[in-house]
């Protein structure tokens, strides 16, 4: 353990709820998350049930019993009951916000630099579809939340702008946006606003209703212990008859969210497992999962910032004007130039990185350089982090100089 460094203690036990592999670092939580087993165990108890009599499990009471689902999960996040659907995840509740757009020659929509890699994917797709044209506003990552809104605000171009896109906390740079500010400028401007709150739910409180935005989707299978598969869309109440499925199916008639959500034989045990998930979180203490992480991770951070050299003034850290940015349980750190010179080789320094030091992380290239975001999450200790310290900067330095020739 390096000296002066101190980490959060364990959570006792916390280890033992998950079957992950022991011969592996967990580091990257917030890409896949990672399911308790009694969530898992709930989960097979459905699915047992409905394979023991998919006609009874199908058709007495599956909507009543979503709905219930539904209600629960909602409040968990501080959002209205009746505002919300289930969906499988951000990247699907984001193509059924732009189907429902009906967007057209001369229209625009609107991202960060900082979004999810598959709704900017998701975004141009249905551009390319429709004629309209995607703009991406470039957002420093020191940039304050003062200055983060201002330059949103100036981007919005009213009547042409159909949407505005913004990340409640960035997957590819761990950065948290004041997204009740941004969509207050939308409405200001009378340009609808979505919240791609993937990373949410579970890691850092979040009331809805409060945030004020058209549209936010939030996983539950990250940060809040739920089966993959599993987020809710939040939706303000103008748009809720408004919006399109993907699929029509046999409840497209009784309107939203039943309309959204049925799909007819897809497996809704993952959606249904869910508050389990949500009982494991509370009964291990919300506060302190989320004090626990927040301090590990940064632990993390900083020891393999001093193992690799990166100064303090070049980490990334929470921003003093978003006080709840101190509870991340993701942080970013720069890695050295000539790590990786595009996001193919990123990705296979990633891969390295797992099979070579038995770590999994996440890499990426954004803004020119290369990034590793890693998490924290009650499973991990800090001896993982202080073993990818030691090991990590050996491993750059071979990289570095393999591609030097």
């Amino acid at each position: 353990m390096n000296a002066g460094l101190v980490p959060p203690d364990p959570l006792p036990g916390a280890r033992m709820l998950f079957s992950l592999d022991p011969a592996k670092s967990h580091l990257n939580h917030g890409a896949f998350g990672a399911v308790p087993l009694t969530v898992q165990r709930t989960q097979q108890r459905l699915r047992d049930e409905m394979e023991t009599n998919p006609q009874r499990f199908f058709t007495q009471g599956l909507l009543e019993r979503l709905a219930h689902t539904r209600r629960h999960l909602a409040g968990f996040v501080g959002a209205d009951p009746a505002g919300v659907a289930l969906v499988d995840n951000v990247t699907v509740g984001t193509a059924i916000v732009l189907r429902t757009l009906r967007l057209a020659a001369g229209d625009e929509v609107l991202l960060t630099d900082h979004g999810y890699g598959a709704v900017a994917l998701a975004v141009r797709h249905e551009c390319a579809r429709t004629g309209a044209v995607p703009r991406v506003v470039d957002v420093p990552l020191a940039a304050s939340a003062a200055a983060i809104v201002e330059t949103l605000r100036s981007a919005l171009r009213p009547g042409r702008t159909r949407l505005l896109i913004v990340d409640q906390v960035a997957s590819p740079t761990a950065q948290l946006f004041p997204v009740a500010e941004i969509a207050a400028a939308g409405r200001a401007a009378g340009v609808p606003v979505l919240v791609d709150a993937a990373h949410m739910p579970g890691m850092l409180a979040v009331e809805v209703d409060r945030i004020g935005a058209d549209f936010w989707v939030g996983n539950l299978h990250k940060w809040a212990f739920a089966p993959r598969g599993t987020a809710l869309l939040a939706v303000a109440a103008q748009w809720r008859d408004r919006l399109e499925p993907l699929g029509v199916s046999w409840e497209h008639a009784s309107g939203f969210p039943q309309r959204l959500e049925w799909q007819g034989t897809r497996d809704y045990t993952a959606w249904l497992a869910a508050p389990a998930g949500l009982y494991a979180l509370r009964a291990l203490g919300l506060d302190r999962v989320r004090a626990h992480n927040a301090a590990l991770v940064g632990y993390g951070q900083r020891v393999i910032a001093e193992a690799l050299g990166v100064p303090a003034d070049r980490r990334p850290v929470p921003d003093p004007g978003l006080p709840e940015s101190a509870d991340l349980a993701m942080r970013l750190l720069p890695l050295p130039d000539g790590s990786a010179g595009d996001m193919g080789q990123a990705t296979r320094l990633r891969q390295r990185i797992a099979d070579e030091l038995a770590a999994e992380v996440s890499v990426s290239w954004w803004s020119g350089r290369t990034w590793l975001r890693i998490c924290a999450q009650v499973y991990n200790r800090a001896a993982e982090y202080d073993r990818l310290a030691e090991l990590l900067p050996a491993m750059l330095r071979g990289s570095a100089g393999r591609a030097g020739g």
